[in-house]
């Protein structure tokens, strides 16, 4: 198969049309020789913030010399951006290569999971040092939750999202995340809900010590922060990328890494969709924000700009748009709505323009490009509500907002 061919049956596997289960996985793997035995991983789980974290991790752990590997989703840039290694995507040939043997192992997968046996494929053969993994979705049958050499749990913060198949309670979704959990460190997040840190208590983990913490500086342009009597700058924008750093700091503080080294990785980490500054004039900021919490960091960014925003949306019909759209809009004096293209479980727009409006005035578009002409003449512009709409739109508006 080309690679059109690849991608095209690996998508027809569908992510839910099997019941969940790491027997299919695991017997796969098994066909394979069991490549996740021979390398080492940092597992990642969590609502908001693995994308973040695992970038970072990344970032860092490529710098001291590791050879690393990186494995997320979905994709913003590039298909094969799932699988890279030190910082260089997976090349086509080699993808088309290995989607060829999980498919001679003769048992029927998910998307998500023939991905993963493909990536633990890669990580083996190009003989990886460690692995940044982050999980799909849950933890505890989570097709990466297949991995044996861990050498470190990060649990980033929960919330309530994917509530039909995780469960309704931050107790049920956090039992689920804690799955990925093995007999090695666990680092997560003080800034938990109570529900999910009293859970989380139960597995001893290293919490980032907040009283050690002082902020410098946050804005549109990046953090800085001294933790534990040592300066950081990020610049992945946003405050919360704060507390995603200190998960990173106490990672792989723990795994041995040198702090001089940590710190040069956050402050080089790039990662696409995360506040991502497309243009300063005017400014265009493009955000994957898509459930409660993401929309929650992502207003109190908003809020600094006083109500002169103008967004373009796009949502999923199984998020909870009117609380994404109740957290965001208010600091907005327009928005428009778009149908993300291609996705069957996108809102139409007349129906995302119907919830929006509560908040702001709000028009429609057809397509992206025109709803990138409507708002062009804004000076403060923000792209957000999904990150498949993120994917979608990025290289339009950088073409269209050339700097």
């Amino acid at each position: 198969m080309n690679y059109i061919d690849t991608l095209n049956y690996i998508h027809s596997l569908g992510n839910f049309s099997k019941p969940p289960t790491l027997d299919r996985i695991k017997a796969v793997l098994e066909k394979l020789s069991n490549p996740q035995n021979n390398f080492k991983a940092i597992h990642i789980a969590g609502t908001n913030g693995k994308g973040s974290v695992s970038a970072m991790l990344h970032a860092v752990l490529k710098g001291a010399g590791y050879k690393t590997g990186l494995y997320i989703s979905p994709f913003i840039i590039d298909f094969c951006e799932r699988i890279q290694i030190n910082g260089e995507f997976i090349p086509k040939d080699m993808l088309c290569q290995l989607a060829e043997k999980v498919i001679k192992t003769e048992i029927e997968l998910t998307e998500f999971e023939f991905i993963t046996a493909m990536a633990f494929l890669y990580f083996e053969s190009q003989k990886c040092d460690i692995a940044v993994i982050e999980t799909g979705l849950g933890g505890r049958l989570d097709a990466t939750n297949s991995l044996t050499n861990v050498a470190a749990n990060v649990i980033t913060k929960i919330g309530l999202d994917h509530t039909a198949i995780l469960g309704d309670t931050i107790e049920k979704i956090t039992f689920e995340k804690c799955g990925i959990i093995k007999d090695c460190p666990v680092i997560t997040t003080p800034y938990q809900t109570k529900e999910a840190l009293e859970i989380l208590k139960g597995y001893n983990p290293i919490i980032p010590d907040i009283s050690k913490l002082r902020v410098i500086k946050s804005d549109i342009f990046g953090n800085e922060f001294t933790y534990k009597g040592e300066k950081y700058k990020t610049a992945l924008l946003g405050e919360y990328q704060i507390e995603n750093a200190l998960l990173v700091i106490e990672t792989l503080l723990t795994v041995g890494i040198d702090n001089e080294i940590i710190k040069k990785g956050i402050e080089n980490t790039f990662f696409p969709a995360r506040m991502e500054i497309i243009s300063k004039s005017p400014l265009v900021v493009l955000d994957g924000a898509h459930n409660i919490d993401g929309a929650t960091v992502l207003a109190r960014e908003m809020e600094k700009f006083g109500g002169k925003i103008t967004a373009i949306i796009g949502m999923m019909a199984d998020k909870d748009c009117d609380e994404v759209l109740a957290k965001t809009l208010p600091y907005c004096k327009k928005a428009v709505a778009v149908e993300v293209s291609g996705m069957p479980r996108s809102l139409k727009a007349a129906e995302l323009k119907e919830k929006a409006e509560k908040h702001c005035v709000t028009e429609t578009a057809e397509n992206y490009m025109e709803a990138i002409e409507k708002i062009a003449d804004s000076d403060i512009i923000f792209v957000f509500g999904s990150l498949y709409l993120a994917s979608a739109i990025r290289e339009k508006l950088k073409n269209f907002f050339k700097t």
